[in-house]
This record gives C-alpha cells, structure tokens and sequence, in this order.
C-alpha cells in the first residue's frame, strides 16, 4: 500500500475506450464515492499515477475536474485533498434526494408491473445477503441500485435525470453508515415494494419520506459519535 492510502484490490481498472482524462476521471471518482479515499485524505498526483497506472498529466487534469465539481479541494502550496463535506451540505443534499425519491415512489406505485415489482424484490434480496455477509460495499451498491429501479419504474426522464445529478453524492453520504443503517434499511424497503405493489402512492410516497430521513439522521448521528 502505497502512502496515498488505497485499500488492497480498490483501483479499478481503467476500460480502453475514450479519452484517458475522462477514464482516469471516472476511477478518481468512484475511489473517491466508495470511500477508498477518504474525506480529506492528501492526494498525490505521482502516487495516484502509478496506481492508476498512467502519466500524472491526465491525473492532474483529473484532479482539476474534481475539484470543480466539488469533490476534491486544491490548496495553494499543499496539494489537492479530498473534499470533506460539512453538516450542511450533507444535509442539503439529502433533503433534496427526499423530495426525488418520495416523488419517485409516487410514481412507482401508479405504474410498476409485476416485473417492475419481482425486480425489486431481488434487489432487496441480495442486499440483505449482502448485509448478512458484512458486504458494506456491496450493500452500498445494492442500494443504489434499490432506489435506482424505483426511478425507473416512475417513467419520468426528467425526474431520473435530476436523481442521477445527486446520485453519486448520495452514496458518498450513504457508505459511512450502511453498516449502521444495516438490515433496518433493508426491511424498510420491504415494506416500500408492498406499498408499490398495491398502487398506494400516499403510503409509497410517506415510506419513501420516512426512510431517507431515517438515511439522513443516521449520517448526522454518526457526525457527531
């Protein structure tokens, strides 16, 4: 393990398709997202280079698109770190993804299927093996992918499109405290795929409400523990 701090097997490797910036771009990202780098971990562009395995050019340029999306911060004469989120931007984005995802759930319960439903229901499955088998990371992911088929099953372009803005940060926020949340979260979106199956969109929305304010306590809870 080299200094910058990377977990045995968490580069990911970097597809041969499109530029190298934006290749290099995604890997910093989802390393950054997944918590292999942490909040306000120093980011050195020569180590980074050679985990990645590529020049420290397209890390560099990287590393300046980062910092203009507000995942990474660069300071006069230290370097570029990992932006550390306040209370207040975790809270804020958070109550927006409330406002997304209870309208997505709305929606859900007035048109899911019953393959829109079975879907679900695997997910969640798999999720609570995840939680089971101490998988942080896949349960993470699986989540992800929970809320991600409810998106979907609303049908709104619109709706989905503003979700995948914030979706990303939202597991940055969610991953410190999925072992916390653990199979709870779980079981609440048991009882979410029943509301989506009887079509009840005020129970569906109301569910939806309650279990994201739960994600979001739990992550200012463990703020302050």
């Amino acid at each position: 393990m080299l200094s910058t701090g990377l977990p045995q097997g968490a580069v990911p490797r970097l597809e041969r398709p499109g530029p190298l910036r934006d290749r290099v771009y995604e890997a910093l990202l989802e390393l950054i997202t997944t918590r292999a780098l942490q909040p306000g971990q120093h980011l050195v562009e020569s180590e980074l280079a050679g985990h990645l395995g590529v020049s420290r050019q397209p890390v560099r340029e990287a590393l300046q698109r980062l910092n203009s999306e507000g995942w990474v911060d660069l300071r006069p004469a230290q370097g570029a770190f990992v932006h550390q989120p306040t209370e207040d931007e975790a809270d804020q984005l958070l109550t927006v993804r409330t406002l997304l995802e209870a309208e997505a759930a709305r929606l859900a319960a007035a048109n899911a299927d019953a393959a829109g439903i079975a879907a679900l229901d695997e997910i969640v499955a798999q999720g609570l093996a995840a939680v089971a088998a101490g998988d942080v990371t896949g349960a993470v992911a699986l989540n992800a992918a929970f809320h991600a088929k409810i998106m979907e099953l609303a049908g709104n372009t619109v709706l989905a499109e503003l979700a995948a803005q914030v979706d990303r940060r939202v597991r940055w926020y969610y991953t410190p405290v999925a072992r916390l949340r653990g199979g709870t979260s779980w079981s609440e979106h048991r009882d979410l795929i029943a509301a989506i199956a009887d079509h009840d969109e005020h129970l569906a929305t109301r569910l939806m409400r309650e279990h994201t304010e739960h994600t979001r306590q739990s992550y200012h809870e463990r703020r302050k523990g």
